[in-house]
């Protein structure tokens, strides 16, 4: 298996950010909204797509 040394770094860096709030999803991602608010760029936000559920009638397909 190849390792890509940029998926690394980036990986590091999640990792870092997570543990800064004790790997709490809450906090990371009121930290995440927080940041994107004050980076002075617009944000769109999209509405959730909904996945529909697979049957066996459409694996046959």
């Amino acid at each position: 298996m190849m390792i890509d040394p940029i998926v690394e770094e980036v990986r590091k860096a999640r990792r870092r950010h997570a543990q800064r709030f004790n790997f709490d999803l809450h906090a990371i991602c009121k930290d995440l909204k927080k940041k994107e608010k004050n980076c002075g760029h617009p944000i769109k936000s999209l509405p959730p797509k909904l996945l529909l559920k697979e049957t066996s009638q459409d694996l046959n397909t």
